[in-house]
């Protein structure tokens, strides 16, 4: 009885476990913003990326009331330029990153709390507006004429189905905390219920490689799933691509760290299996 009691707490600890990692790393990497901002700051480094982002950026300033129509035309050769130095500026980083700070807030915001433009409550958005404003301002320098920065300049990242998905993520993933304390009552009742404990860490230690590998075949498919839509935006899908590898290289030190525990568990129940085994035959 005291086996099968083992046997049935490390099964249900190893589920626990492979549903509360990956939901914890979700909660602390996407649903919280520091942790949105973390991953994704990177991205804002990358040459094609800004080469991207501030043409897009640079793109989504009217200058259509400030400027007179005979001079709009004399005019595009700096905005050009400004979309060129733009990422050198001192102000960039700032921008970018609070361009990632209004972009998760405006894709996690609370029922109620969503901005009203149907774009924004209906897919996932990137919002560059704090980029536009410091195109908009550095122009605004260079021409002597004021140019107005909207307060949202959106892009389409995501469809709908994957706006619900990250509601419901939003939701579901600060459980796998609860799980996770689960996982681990679960391990200790299998050790004090074991009669040979050596067993319990080589079946824990099999089941967490195991566990190691549903997660790194669960990471690719979510990456492929991701992936597999295209927003018609080049700079959307270009973070979409971007945001997905930073995504799925975060999470595989993760899956490391599991396999790496999974074998020591495994070493660790063989050893001790070889140490009670000799010491019962003498």
């Amino acid at each position: 009885m005291r086996s099968f009691v083992s046997a049935v707490a490390v099964v249900l600890g190893l589920l626990l476990a492979a549903v509360a990692v990956p939901a914890i790393w979700v909660d602390r990497n996407i649903v919280q913003e520091e942790g949105f901002v973390a991953l994704a700051a990177p991205l804002g480094k990358d040459p094609t990326f800004q080469k991207r982002l501030a043409a897009a950026a640079v793109g989504g300033i009217d200058t259509g009331g400030a400027i007179p129509g005979p001079l709009a035309e004399a005019v595009r050769p700096l905005l050009e330029s400004a979309a060129a130095s733009l990422t050198g500026l001192p102000g960039y980083p700032a921008a970018w990153e609070e361009t990632l700070r209004k972009s998760h807030r405006l894709n996690f915001a609370a029922a109620g709390t969503v901005p009203s433009d149907a774009d924004s409550a209906t897919s996932i958005t990137l919002d560059v507006a704090p980029l536009v404003a410091l195109a908009a301002g550095q122009i605004s320098e260079r021409l002597g004429v004021p140019l107005e920065a909207p307060e949202q300049t959106l892009l389409t990242v995501g469809q709908s189905s994957q706006r619900q998905l990250i509601e419901q993520v939003a939701v579901y993933a600060p459980l796998g905390y609860s799980m996770a304390v689960g996982a681990g009552i679960a391990f200790l009742l299998a050790l004090v219920a074991a009669r040979r404990r050596w067993k319990v860490l080589v079946g824990t230690g099999l089941g967490a490689l195991g566990v190691a590998g549903l997660w790194s075949l669960g990471s690719r498919w979510a990456s492929d799933a991701v992936m597999g839509t295209a927003s018609g935006n080049e700079v959307a899908d270009l973070f979409k691509r971007e945001f997905v590898a930073a995504s799925a290289s975060g999470f595989g030190s993760w899956i490391l760290a599991g396999a790496v525990t999974g074998a020591v568990l495994l070493g660790a129940g063989l050893v001790f299996g070889l140490l009670g085994g000799a010491a019962r035959r003498r």
